[in-house]
């Protein structure tokens, strides 16, 4: 039986997180430390013992939701993927996790990768809103239907669920249209910034540098990317959709309809949170799925 794993992204931290993980393991403890000193400050401490506005920081919840998905990950006797995927930022964790990147080399991308996009949130701010109960085509295309300013769709997280990403002004433009063809809601997110946009450009080009800088393997089994929904394994490709990944939609709900049809019963989330599970379910609710625990 085909088993999928999956990665979550930014909004699953939580204060604590990776803390049993340190606790049970001196394998897991090495990787934290090793962390550390990577990142050049103890963020171990912040999330562990941290504040939540302290973990609300792109440069550390970005690092320390990768750190708690590669670690559980790494200590899991059984981790025989079929293939995996990851949301946004989760898709550095599958590919660790897949042995396309060291833990160290993604690491280091994902650093780069939160202060890169926290420099172009600086530089030109924007924000995101989730759009509840409307067809994607319906928001694309009240969006494309905006010239004066930027707001398009960035996360395409499951049948009726669409998050839109842009200016202010572009999100406050739509938000009356969008209810107007009958969204049930559009609700403003708590972000940093318009991630995946084209106000991320900045982030990308800074982070096109790194990641091609950076040795990609052959992976143990195919990863589903964000820029496609599709499998893929040849590192050049996956470079080049990570690097189109910051700038693109996350298309997330045509990834989980591919990793369906491509055989997987089993569907595990690896790291913080239960966000995953709760979109595959609706797509499929028959389907086996769970947390990764140790």
């Amino acid at each position: 039986m085909y088993k999928a794993y999956v990665f979550p992204g930014q909004g699953a931290q939580f204060v604590g997180m990776g803390k049993d993980l340190f606790d049970k393991s001196s394998k897991a403890k090495d990787m934290f430390h090793k962390a550390n000193s990577i990142l050049k400050f103890n963020i171990t401490d912040i999330m562990f013992d941290g504040t939540d506005e302290d973990l609300r920081q792109t440069k550390v919840t970005q690092p320390a939701i990768f750190l708690h998905s590669v670690i559980l990950a790494s200590m899991l006797e059984d981790f025989e993927p079929s293939m995996v995927a990851g949301h946004s930022l989760g898709e550095f964790s599958a590919l660790v996790a897949n042995k396309v990147l060291t833990f160290e080399d993604g690491l280091r991308l994902v650093s780069k990768r939160a202060l890169a996009m926290q420099k172009a949130c600086d530089a030109q701010p924007g924000t995101m809103a989730a759009v509840v109960g409307l067809e994607d085509e319906t928001v694309e295309n009240i969006c494309n239907g905006v010239k004066e300013t930027v707001v398009v769709p960035a996360n395409y997280n499951c049948p009726g669920q669409l998050v839109i990403s842009g200016t202010k002004e572009g999100i406050d433009l739509v938000a009356p249209l969008l209810k107007e063809a009958g969204a049930k809601r559009v609700l403003p997110l708590s972000v940093g910034g318009a991630f995946h946009s084209p106000l991320m450009e900045p982030a990308r080009i800074e982070l096109a540098e790194a990641i091609n800088g950076t040795k990609f393997n052959q992976g143990i089994c195919p990863v589903y990317q964000n820029v496609t929904g599709q499998p893929v394994n040849d590192p050049e490709i996956i470079k080049k959709n990570l690097v189109a990944q910051l700038t693109s939609p996350v298309l997330w709900t045509q990834t989980m309809k591919n990793i369906l049809a491509n055989g997987a019963k089993t569907i595990i989330e690896v790291g913080p949170g239960t966000v995953l599970q709760g979109l595959f379910k609706r797509v499929d609710r028959n389907l086996d799925l769970s947390s990764a625990t140790i």
